[in-house]
């Protein structure tokens, strides 16, 4: 089981470990998580509830977010994606309404298409954003890609913040972190959800 217990290892180096576990697993044991988290993040009030869900775009080894996605869309609810401006360090949320409304962005992960208007704060309150972390601890850190992407955008998010994780990827140590850095709300992993001290 990967873990940084007990250790003192900066971002870098969890993040190149962590990176690096998440590949190693195998794929039935990533699928069967997966769907034990897309079934928890269903049946979250704060999620239930949520005026708007903003979702990031699965790739790669990440929990799966696609089916979540989909079971949205199809009862109707209102869902929003990310698309990355690489040039000014930021990130907006777009609503869509299908998957077919995605087209391959930056680094061939998905994105919304051209045209549409991103949600402003005042549109986002009372909503929930599915955020991705290669891991998370007790206390809602997270330890993402290292572009800062999620942590400069969830500065000024003002609704429910929810961390997407396997179990085993899990951290049980504090991990490292600064004044940037900005910490979840909940951890959902296929075992539970974890309301974290954030919220405190």
């Amino acid at each position: 089981m990967a873990s940084s217990c007990g250790t003192d290892a900066d971002k870098g180096s969890l993040r190149s470990h962590y990176l690096a576990f998440r590949k190693r697993l195998p794929s039935r044991v990533r699928d069967a998580a997966d769907e034990g988290i897309a079934r928890r993040v269903m049946g979250m009030p704060e999620v239930s509830a949520a005026s708007v869900v903003l979702s990031y775009v699965s790739f790669g080894s990440e929990v799966q977010t696609l089916g979540v996605i989909c079971s949205l869309l199809s009862s109707g609810r209102r869902v929003a994606v990310p698309r990355c401006d690489e040039a000014a360090h930021s990130m907006a949320f777009y609503e869509i309404g299908a998957l077919s409304d995605l087209a391959p962005g930056a680094h061939g992960i998905l994105e919304p298409l051209g045209g549409a208007r991103p949600l402003g704060t005042s549109e986002m309150v009372g909503s929930a954003c599915l955020v991705p972390g290669l891991t998370f601890d007790a206390a809602g850190r997270r330890i993402g890609y290292g572009g800062g992407y999620y942590d400069r955008f969830l500065a000024f998010y003002p609704g429910h913040k929810v961390g997407l994780c396997r179990r085993l990827q899990l951290s049980c140590a504090e991990l490292p972190h600064d004044d940037t850095d900005v910490a979840v709300d909940f951890v959902v992993t296929e075992a539970g959800v974890l309301r974290t001290n954030s919220l405190a």
